[in-house]
């Protein structure tokens, strides 16, 4: 009887204590979320017990270098990460190029500026005059070290080299550009940018003009060319060679160009928005004049004949090009084959004829010579000694 009794009894007690504690459950677990809600705040945000500098503050130890975007691929995104061709180039900004590699925070103080946003295909000569008016701006500050300029592979070297020929100061200028997008596997561009920045900071590098930079390679800007379509070796120098190679951080120089360069030159771009317009004709099996005809029909002053070997000019084409020269048209015998000297009086009647020959200048360099040496003078024998000097 005592044992039927107690089980009730039990059963009462229990139920009495579930109906007091229940409302002081319900109280707590209302306070759970806003706390557990300010917690990570609190933790990713600590309140500082005395003030400290802000990190975006300039490290006095140092470079201050600036970051000049212009597109190209290595501002470019593609479908997947596999995609190494076919990607669409000049998507990123400035801002994002520099968050992608925050290692740069230890070799520099950046500061980041869009200048362009396009494929280097379609770079014109508007373009190249605005890059090389804000790099000259630039430098004229006496607190910026140095300027890297972040650009697509296919002109890159036409760039480089302009600026070669106009920016006005000793301090470094490097080109960049990478050969994947910044999407791809192995992306080529994070540690390109890396190596530029370190080598525009570095005092090693004044005096020695606009630098090109991929693949841990330095080179001159008036030697190096795109030699292949994809392969991240694809810079190369082939008379010349390479200035050096940066490792962990430091570029090593081994030479220097021996062409003057940057504030040796004459050639100022200030007030400049555009230069006479220069074409390069092509030589090939059985050419024909209509091409050269149709550039000059079309206000070419200025002619870049891109010769079969040592700048040779085909009997079918050469009349209209001596034509062409005694109305006033500089003709720049270059070579299509990539490297070595194109020979004044070689192949050709240079003294005779009136031309000037491009010396191992790959015809697309040449032209840019040559349209910045016709805001100067239009005589062939003045123009010819730029081309040995520059």
């Amino acid at each position: 009887m005592r044992k039927k009794l107690f089980i009730p009894s039990v059963l009462a007690a229990l139920t009495l204590g579930l109906l007091l504690i229940l409302p002081v459950m319900a109280s707590r677990s209302q306070s759970i979320p806003q706390a557990m809600a300010i917690a990570p705040v609190i933790a990713q945000s600590p309140a500082p017990a005395t003030p400290t500098a802000s990190p975006s503050l300039p490290n006095a130890s140092l470079p201050n270098v600036i970051l000049l975007a212009t597109g190209g691929t290595i501002a470019g995104t593609g479908a997947t990460s596999t995609t190494t061709v076919g990607y669409q180039a000049a998507k990123l900004p400035v801002e994002s190029l520099i968050s992608a590699v925050p290692e740069l925070k230890n070799i520099a103080n950046i500061t980041g500026e869009q200048v362009l946003q396009i494929a280097s295909e379609d770079m014109t000569v508007e373009g190249l005059l605005k890059i090389a008016k804000r790099v000259n701006e630039v430098l004229a500050q006496p607190d910026v070290s140095g300027v890297v300029i972040t650009h697509g592979t296919d002109t890159l070297e036409e760039t480089a080299y302009f600026l070669n020929l106009v920016t006005k100061s000793e301090k470094p200028v490097v080109v960049v550009g990478s050969m994947r997008p910044a999407t791809a596997l192995s992306a080529d561009g994070p540690l390109n940018l890396y190596n530029a920045v370190a080598i525009a900071g570095s005092p090693e590098s004044v005096g020695k003009g606009v630098f090109v930079s991929l693949n841990d390679q330095i080179s001159a800007a008036r030697e190096v060319t795109k030699t292949n379509t994809t392969s991240l070796n694809t810079f190369q120098a082939h008379d010349m060679g390479y200035l050096g190679y940066v490792e962990l951080g430091k570029p090593y120089f081994y030479r220097t160009s021996m062409r003057k360069h940057t504030v040796a030159t004459p050639f100022e771009v200030g007030t400049l928005t555009t230069l006479p317009q220069v074409d390069i004709v092509y030589a090939y099996g059985s050419n024909r004049p209509a091409m050269l005809n149709a550039a000059i029909a079309d206000g070419a002053k200025g002619i870049v004949y891109a010769g079969v070997g040592d700048g040779s000019i085909s009997v079918q084409l050469e009349p209209a090009a001596i034509a062409a020269s005694k109305k006033g048209i500089i003709i720049a015998r270059s070579s299509r084959t990539g490297s070595g000297r194109v020979v004044r009086n070689g192949e050709e009647k240079d003294d005779e004829n009136g031309f000037i020959v491009a010396d191992n200048l790959t015809p697309q360099k040449a032209r840019l010579l040559l349209m910045l040496g016709m805001t100067i003078t239009s005589d062939p024998q003045k123009l010819q000694e730029m081309f040995y000097t520059y």
